[in-house]
This record gives structure tokens, C-alpha cells and sequence, in this order.
């Protein structure tokens, strides 16, 4: 029987991707627009695909509803590139996300899905290099809701319609490795996993206050009894 609903943010979190990735946004965008704006220094961390163009762009100057004429032309440009150029060896798998994957694939009670700011084209291609995809039969992303904060809500109906189960608050897990999944999980009252393991050190990562702090995911066991026994405080 279903108990958990565990929800896992990409990069930084599930995995690393090389500098692929922003310089094919960088082209998307020149191709586009006629100009990066600021991507090529721009902090992605934590943040939506979405949200990352309009921010780059309007720091060139650009306007919201020039922006937004282009914006559907921008997304599939630049989630072609990214499918032309990345190759596996552009993506590092996280410690012990690999052992945990399989131990929670293997566990009845618990559904695992994503909550991510990536297109889900693009973050499934993310997913598709390390051979990992096939865990998270659905997900919550930046193509479903303007804002990251409203991505929770997307992803407990997605799981409902999958499962018939509607999972409440201290049903739900999020893990993230920044402030941004530690509101997500906020928003639900559900509990909040952080990781250490993208640009937020642990002690940066204390001051937002989640339920639990690791410096990485690599025990297994560990992560697994927190996720399944451990009621929030």
C-alpha cells in the first residue's frame, strides 16, 4: 500500500550537467533573440527554465512582451541543441543516487516522481544519459506552472491521477539541494529534505530551516529509514 510520495529535484540534486548546458541556452537565445542577455553568468540555482530566459533577457533590456512573443520559438530551440549535444559523459550521476534509486524502486509503499524548474523535455534528456529516467514515472515541471512554488500542487494531483491516492502533507518528501525545494516543501506542509550536493553549502542551506540536512545522499539506508519512519517535528 502506497505511504509516501517522495519528489526530487535534478540538478544539483539527482545529478550534474557540464557546461553543456548553458552554452546551449546561450545559442538558443543569440539564435532567438539576437542575444544571450546575461546567461553566460547568470545563477541558475534553484531556479525555472522558464523564469531563467525572462530573467536573462530582461537584463538586456528586453521587455516582458517581447520576451514573450519568442518565448515557445526559445524553449524548443533550446531543448533541441541541448538533445543534439549533450552526451552522457556531459552528466554525473550524485553520490549514492544510483543505490538509492533502485532501493526505493523496490519499495511498494513508496511513489517517487519529480519536482524540478527544467523543461521536462530537457530534464528528461538529463535523466535519459545516466539511464536513471526510468524511476520517476512522472514529475512536476517548469512547462506546468508559472512559479516554482505552485509545481508541488501539479505534481500530488499528477501522482493522484496515477495512483487514486491524494498524499497529504507528512505523506510527501522533497529533496532538493537549495533554498527553492526547501519552500516548495513549505507550501505543502510536506517535509524537507536538503542536500548539500550543488552550490548551497550546508551551513547556507541551515539558515532556510529544513526538516533534514545531508552532506550528500550516500547512505543509503539512512535516507530510506528518514523518508519512511521519520515524522517530521
Amino acid at each position: 500500500m502506497l505511504k509516501k510520495l517522495v519528489l526530487f529535484d535534478i540538478d544539483g540534486t539527482l545529478l550534474t550537467v557540464s557546461k553543456i548546458n548553458r552554452k546551449v541556452l546561450v545559442d538558443a537565445l543569440t539564435e532567438v533573440y539576437g542575444t544571450p542577455g546575461s546567461a553566460e553568468t547568470h545563477n541558475f540555482c534553484g531556479k525555472m527554465d522558464s523564469v531563467i530566459i525572462y530573467e536573462v533577457l530582461q537584463s538586456a533590456g528586453l521587455g516582458e512582451g517581447e520576451i514573450g512573443e519568442k518565448f515557445e520559438r526559445v524553449k524548443a530551440c533550446y531543448i533541441e541543441l541541448f538533445r543534439q549535444h549533450a552526451r552522457a559523459s556531459d552528466v554525473c550521476l550524485m553520490e549514492g543516487i544510483g543505490k538509492l534509486l533502485h532501493e526505493l524502486s523496490g519499495r511498494r509503499e513508496v511513489m517517487v516522481g519529480l519536482l524540478t524548474g527544467n523543461f521536462e523535455a530537457s530534464g528528461r534528456h538529463k535523466l535519459l544519459l545516466p539511464e536513471i529516467n526510468h524511476y520517476f514515472p512522472f514529475g512536476a515541471f517548469a512547462d506546468d506552472a508559472p512559479s516554482r512554488n505552485e509545481l508541488p500542487a501539479v505534481a500530488v494531483e499528477k501522482a493522484r491521477q496515477l495512483t487514486g491516492k491524494t498524499f497529504t502533507e507528512h505523506d510527501i518528501i522533497i529533496i532538493g539541494d537549495t533554498e527553492h525545494d526547501i519552500s516548495c516543501a513549505r507550501v505543502l506542509n510536506a517535509k524537507s529534505i536538503a542536500v548539500a550536493t550543488g552550490n548551497f553549502s550546508t551551513e547556507e542551506l541551515k539558515k532556510h530551516h529544513p526538516h533534514v540536512l545531508y552532506e550528500n545522499l550516500g547512505r543509503t539506508d539512512v535516507v530510506v529509514n528518514e523518508i519512511l519512519y521519520s515524522s517530521i517535528i
